[in-house]
């Protein structure tokens, strides 16, 4: 990479780094626990954040696509430091639920824009080619800075109850000054992966962007799949590192102090495999890769509540390193789907409802697992659902690509 597309880059995994930096998220069930919320209301509020980003998601999108990928990043950044500020001064049921709406708003606006921003930058400044192992390194990158920071952030609420979320504020500060810096996308190339006259094409008026993300979405069964396919390893991911983690802790009796440095133990491995997605990629396709690690995935996540706590450490640290593998190999798998880049911002949007849709229902169900005392079981339904999805989305992929094939023939 030439230095100006090495700093545009850089300047990516800033941004990704200190927004991602919400040092509350290992103790923030304990936290809402220590200040009177029930399991019921904690995973209610959840289920509320997850429906919230699935409503936020396609204006978002349709609006990083209009105007500027950049404007929404710092936008982003802006309302995360008023979401992390908020439990501070309003510690109640009331201000949780406003903090994790903020949080929807602040994510939804970054969700699409930003990896659409180094997708788009990186093939009109004729690297696209480096793409997929730029975003595994991004999200690698940002991994790192939890794994320093989480081991402490149990002591951190011990010594000063609030002061993770004051920290976190301070970090999403930071990303808004990344935002503001990054360079604008730049000319095609004669080697861009893509020719065309301008690096960044004329955007529709918002009032077609979302006739013609559906569009495209209707004439390509394969980007379809590919979203659900993408939802499983989100879902697991999401809901094990944010629901999940802290109930299975506390269910082999863990101190609290140790919640952090068991997450950090994890996202150490996350990291590992997102810094190597090329790893795998060498030796299978894509589309098999991202199968095999979610199942990986699922079954590990049930080992997790099934064993004792040392064989749900290693559990779950098997399952962040198929999660680190995973997500660059998807992320790429999608973006070479989406044919038109004036709906790219779109459609990544419309994966993320997709994936929030499933995550608001997995969390109202995980409530009332929880207070019934049934998290092995849940755990083992997930497992057992999820290996059959794929199974079936794995048929599909391979049936429509087939069908490509000889169409493409005749």
């Amino acid at each position: 990479m030439n230095p100006a597309v090495r700093r545009a880059v850089w300047l990516s995994y800033t941004f990704q780094f200190f927004f991602g930096l919400l040092l509350w998220l290992p103790v923030f069930y304990e936290y809402q626990r220590q200040i009177g919320l029930s399991d019921t209301q904690i995973f209610g509020i959840q289920s509320i954040y997850y429906i919230a980003f699935c409503l936020l998601e396609i204006p978002t999108g349709m609006v990083a696509d209009r105007f500027d990928y950049r404007h929404c990043l710092v936008a982003g950044g802006v309302v995360l430091i008023g979401a992390n500020l908020t439990p501070v001064f309003l510690s109640s049921y009331t201000g949780f639920l406003i903090h994790f709406l903020l949080i929807a708003l602040a994510r939804s606006l970054v969700s699409g824009a930003a990896s659409a921003y180094l997708y788009e930058y990186m093939h009109s400044a004729g690297a696209g080619e480096a793409y997929p192992q730029a975003e595994g390194y991004g999200r690698s990158y940002s991994l790192i800075g939890k794994v320093v920071c989480w081991p402490v952030v149990g002591l951190l609420m011990q010594w000063n109850m609030p002061s993770p979320y004051w920290l976190s504020a301070i970090n999403a500060a930071i990303a808004v000054g990344a935002a503001v810096i990054l360079p604008a996308i730049p000319r095609r190339t004669a080697s861009s992966d893509e020719a065309a006259p301008a690096g960044r094409p004329e955007r529709p008026p918002i009032s077609v962007a979302l006739r013609g993300a559906f569009a495209q979405m209707r004439g390509s069964r394969l980007l379809v799949l590919l979203m659900v396919q993408g939802v499983a390893i989100f879902t697991l991911a999401r809901i094990c590192s944010v629901n999940l983690f802290q109930p299975i802790l506390d269910s082999k009796s863990t101190p609290v102090v140790l919640y952090g440095v068991v997450m950090a133990l994890m996202t150490v491995f996350e990291a590992l495999g997102a810094a190597r997605p090329n790893w795998l990629r060498k030796r299978i396709s894509d589309v098999r890769s991202v199968f095999l690690l979610t199942i990986a995935m699922a079954v590990t996540l049930a080992l997790a509540g099934l064993m004792g706590i040392v064989g749900s450490v290693i559990a779950l640290c098997v399952f962040s390193l198929a999660c680190g593998l995973s997500f660059p190999i998807q992320r790429a798998l999608l973006n070479a789907a989406i044919t038109d880049s004036r709906y790219r911002a779109t459609l990544l949007s419309i994966e993320s409802i997709i994936d929030r849709a499933v995550c608001a229902l997995v969390a109202l169900a995980l409530g009332s697992y929880l207070q019934s005392g049934a998290l092995n079981e849940f755990l083992v339904q997930t497992a057992i659902v999820t290996c059959v999805v794929m199974v079936v989305i794995a048929v599909l992929i391979r049936t429509t690509r087939r069908r490509t094939e000889v169409t493409s023939a005749t």
